[in-house]
């Protein structure tokens, strides 16, 4: 792994987040960058860190649950940190279905009533 550190902007572009994102993520304890007078330098470490904390938020995981879920690493291990995230990636699998299934009926309730309007449009004169 290369021992690069990045600066707050660099991170910042890095990973298409603002300041604000980063400094609240840095609030919250979820990155702890190296301080040097008022500047901040992100190293692998962090840099790995941020990007399992996009990922989750992709996935839809909780600011919350991330952190906890890193702070499992740092107590326990990397093997209890898999079986932590087994367990949240299998409860966040189920949701996300539930949410497919609440968007396909969404969408085809939506579908049905556009076709409706459209054979509404088609019956009216001009």
């Amino acid at each position: 792994m290369t021992t690069e550190r990045l600066t707050f902007k660099e991170m910042c572009a890095k990973f298409d987040v603002t300041p604000r994102t980063l400094r609240y993520y840095e609030y919250i304890e979820l990155l702890s960058p190296e301080k040097e007078g008022r500047s901040r330098f992100y190293g692998p470490r962090e840099v790995a860190r941020m990007k399992l904390i996009l990922r989750g938020r992709r996935f839809g995981f909780s600011l919350e649950e991330i952190r906890q879920w890193l702070l499992v690493y740092g107590q326990a291990g990397e093997k209890h940190q898999l079986d932590e995230w087994l367990v949240l990636a299998d409860r966040q699998l189920v949701e996300l279905e539930r949410q497919r299934a609440e968007l396909d009926v969404s969408i085809a309730d939506l579908k049905a009533l556009r076709a409706t309007a459209v054979a509404e449009m088609a019956r009216l004169p001009e």
